[in-house]
C-alpha cells in the first residue's frame, strides 16, 4: 500500500470573505471543498491554511478593514473564527468528511518542542481522515508574537509535516515580473530562485496581512524543504486538482534538488528574529570553510532580547548575513562576556562551560538559494 502524499493548501481571506458584505463565500467554498474531496478520494492528504476569520468578524463588531486596530482585529477574530469554522464544517459534511481546527501561535513554531508537538497532533488528524484547518491564533496574538502573514505560516506546515505539494490560492493566476496591473507585465509560468523577483512584490491585498512578497518568501521557505510549491488562481474550477494535473495556469516554484534536513530546516526558515550577532569577515569565511562553532572571541557585537535555544542571525562586518544558528546564551549573558573578554566564563556566569555561543552543529550557513534578512538597523550601534 502507497503512502498518501500530503498537501498544504493556503486560502487568502479575499477567496473566503465578500469585500464589500464581510460574509462568507460560499459558492468558492463548495467549489474547493468538492476539489478537497477528490483530492482526498484519490489517497492525498489535505490540509488548509485559512485565513478569513478577522475579515468575517469585522462586521460583527462594526469595523471596516481600514478602521480596525490590532484590539479590533483580535475581537474580530473571536467573533469570525466560529463563522468560518461553520463555514468549513457545514460544507464538508456534504462532501463525507470531518474538519479539524488547530490554532498556532508564533511559539508553536519557534519553540522546537511545540513544533513537535503541533507535527504529531496534526498527523494523528491526518491517520484519522480529518481535515485539520490551521489559522493563526489572531484573538490572542499581538505585533510581537504572531506570525504575521498565513502564507508564510502555511510554508512552516508544509515543512513540518513533509509536504509534497504547497498550493497558495489567490486572487490572480500566478506571478508575474511585475505588477500585473501593468499592460506589460508578464506571466511567470517557473521559478527556480525567488531572489530573482523579490523587487517585483510590493503591496498587499485590502483584507489580507500579505501580498506577494510574502508568497514569495513562504515559496522559498517550501523550496528548501523539498516542497514543490504553486501559485495559482484560487477562484477557477477545480483550483487544487487543475494545478496538481498540469491543466490550469500556475506559476510553479521547484523545490531544491538537495533539500536540507528538518533540524537545518527548523533553523533557518525563521518567522521572526529573535536576535542577531556580528563577525568579522574573517570569521565568517572561515565558518564556511571549516566545521567549528562561533565562540566569545568571534562575536564582535550582538543585538535583540533573547534566550538560550533561540535562533540567532549571524552578520559579517559588511552586514552580509551568512549564518543561522541556535544560541547557548541569553542575550544578556554573551553581553557580559563580550564586554569583559579578559575574564574566564566561568567566573562571570558562575558555571561551568566553554564560551561557544553556537555549536557547530546547531550553526547552519546560508547559501545563494536562501531569501537573507536585512540586518537590524539597531546594529551600527554596536
Amino acid at each position: 500500500m502507497t503512502k498518501p502524499k500530503t498537501i498544504v493548501v493556503k486560502i487568502g481571506s479575499a477567496l473566503l470573505a465578500n469585500q464589500d458584505l464581510l460574509t462568507p463565500r460560499y459558492g468558492f467554498l463548495q467549489r474547493l471543498m468538492e476539489d478537497i474531496a477528490h483530492l482526498r478520494s484519490q489517497d492525498w492528504n489535505v490540509i488548509v491554511c485559512s485565513s478569513g476569520s478577522v475579515a468575517l468578524g469585522l462586521r460583527i463588531i462594526g469595523e471596516t478593514p481600514q478602521s480596525a486596530g490590532v484590539s479590533d482585529k483580535q475581537a474580530a477574530a473571536a467573533c469570525g473564527m466560529p463563522l468560518l469554522l461553520n463555514a468549513y464544517k457545514q460544507v464538508g459534511h456534504e462532501f463525507g468528511f470531518d474538519i479539524a481546527q488547530v490554532l498556532l501561535t508564533l511559539g508553536d513554531f519557534e519553540d522546537h518542542r511545540r513544533f513537535l508537538n503541533t507535527r504529531n497532533t496534526v498527523h494523528r488528524l491526518l491517520s484519522s481522515g480529518i481535515m485539520p484547518i490551521v489559522n493563526e491564533n489572531d484573538t490572542i496574538t499581538t505585533e510581537e508574537i504572531r506570525v504575521g502573514d498565513n502564507d508564510r505560516l502555511a510554508a512552516k506546515v508544509a515543512q513540518m509535516v513533509g509536504a509534497s505539494d504547497f498550493i497558495i490560492l489567490t486572487g490572480v493566476d500566478g506571478l508575474y515580473d511585475r505588477n500585473p496591473d501593468d499592460p506589460e507585465a508578464k506571466f511567470v509560468p517557473e521559478v527556480h530562485d525567488v531572489n530573482d523577483y523579490m523587487d517585483a512584490t510590493k503591496g498587499k491585498s485590502t483584507l489580507g496581512t500579505g501580498g506577494m512578497e510574502t508568497k514569495l518568501q513562504a515559496a522559498n521557505m517550501a523550496q528548501e524543504a523539498g516542497v514543490t510549491t504553486w501559485i495559482a488562481q484560487g477562484e477557477a474550477d477545480r483550483p487544487l486538482s487543475r494545478v496538481l494535473e498540469g491543466t490550469g495556469r500556475a506559476t510553479k516554484f521547484f523545490p531544491n534538488p538537495e533539500p536540507m534536513s528538518g533540524w537545518d530546516s527548523w533553523i533557518t526558515n525563521r518567522l521572526q528574529m529573535a536576535g542577531s550577532l556580528v563577525v568579522s569577515e574573517t570569521v565568517a569565511t572561515e565558518l564556511a570553510e571549516v566545521n567549528r562553532p562561533i565562540r566569545r572571541v568571534d562575536v564582535i557585537s550582538a543585538d535583540g532580547d533573547f534566550t538560550r535555544g533561540d535562533v540567532l542571525h549571524i552578520y559579517d562586518s559588511n552586514g552580509v548575513e551568512r549564518a543561522r544558528g541556535l544560541s547557548d546564551f541569553t542575550s544578556e549573558e554573551l553581553r557580559v562576556m563580550i564586554n569583559n573578554p579578559e575574564t574566564e566564563a566561568e567566573q562571570l556566569l558562575g558555571y561551568r562551560t566553554k564560551g561557544e555561543i553556537i555549536r557547530h552543529n546547531n550553526l547552519v550557513m546560508l547559501d545563494t538559494r536562501h531569501v537573507l534578512w536585512d540586518a537590524p538597523s539597531s546594529m551600527s550601534e554596536g
